[in-house]
């Protein structure tokens, strides 16, 4: 758990300081929405998803500094999408990241603007000579984040959750709804890397294979720390699932059950990257720890 915890640091270190870059503060009269996009993305967070795309990057010998302007880009639409999420409109919360959140701090007006320009900033990096020579890996890398994100994506999870209580949801309403709102970001995380190094549709697949996996079980370990997890540590809310009468993978199988398929799901996601040598061994440990944390 060490070597994973100091590589997953090694990597928010080296994005903090590629985000720092490129959202810099100067004196022009909008300063005041870039505070807000340095405020929602700096300073927090495990950072897993653009840790999937630097391992993903690296098992393809991807030049390190494309790998980082992706993992950043990546990470902007996901502190984008957390921005949003706490609004009053959606969620209404008062904590992330052990910090008042973003509209809490400024107005829900800065909020939402300052998420806007998180989303179209991404955008802007992923499309950018620098992140890649070939027009064609960056074209694909803009769509293929713009499908994660979209309304088939990242924003149709958030609407599906929006009304999840007046859905009655099953198993296979739950899964989808994450595999959504949750899994579409991982999944891109780990397609960066493929697509930045050109990869072949069989280790594509593979990736795609763990990340699926990987995705459910981050989720439901995240609904058993919704119910069990200590708040100081989580930075946030617990319990809110259950108080606003959600279906989650925890109410529908119960903590143990929930806890033993997502060991289940870490082991298969190890298992599609057979196919690796030990670069891959940062993805693998990533699958264990997901599990295995308390936070």
């Amino acid at each position: 758990m060490t070597k994973i915890k100091k590589a997953l640091a090694a990597t928010a270190e080296a994005v903090e300081a590629e985000l720092d870059r490129l959202l810099a503060q100067d004196g022009a009269p909008e300063r005041r929405v870039v505070e807000a996009m340095r405020y929602a993305t700096l300073g927090g967070g495990k950072r897993v998803r653009p840790f999937l795309v630097m391992e993903s990057a690296g098992l393809f010998g991807v030049a390190t500094g494309s790998a980082v302007r992706v993992a950043a880009a990546l990470e902007m639409v996901h502190c984008y999408s957390l921005v949003h999420d706490d609004l009053p409109a959606m969620d209404d919360d008062d904590l992330r990241r052990g910090r008042p959140t973003v509209h809490r701090r400024y107005d829900e007006a800065t909020a939402i603007l300052a998420g806007d320009a998180l989303l179209t900033s991404a955008f802007a990096v992923l499309s950018n000579v620098k992140t890649h020579r070939e027009p064609g890996v960056r074209c694909e890398l803009v769509e293929a984040l713009s499908q994660a994100a979209g309304a088939h994506g990242m924003v149709g999870g958030q609407m599906i959750d929006l009304t999840a209580a007046q859905l009655d949801l099953d198993m296979g309403g739950v899964t989808r709804l994450q595999r959504l709102k949750t899994g579409r970001l991982i999944d891109f995380g780990c397609q960066a890397g493929a697509i930045l190094g050109r990869s072949d549709t069989q280790r594509r697949e593979a990736l795609r294979g763990y990340s699926h996996d990987l995705g459910l079980a981050f989720q439901m370990i995240d609904d058993i720390l919704d119910v069990e997890g200590n708040p100081d540590l989580l930075g946030k809310a617990v319990a809110k699932d259950e108080g606003q009468g959600k279906a989650t993978f925890v109410s529908l199988m119960g903590v143990d059950r929930a806890r033993a398929q997502a060991e289940r799901l870490a082991d298969q996601a190890i298992d599609h990257l057979g196919s690796f040598d030990e670069r891959a061994d940062g993805l693998r440990a990533l699958a264990r720890f997901v599990v295995e944390r308390d936070h």
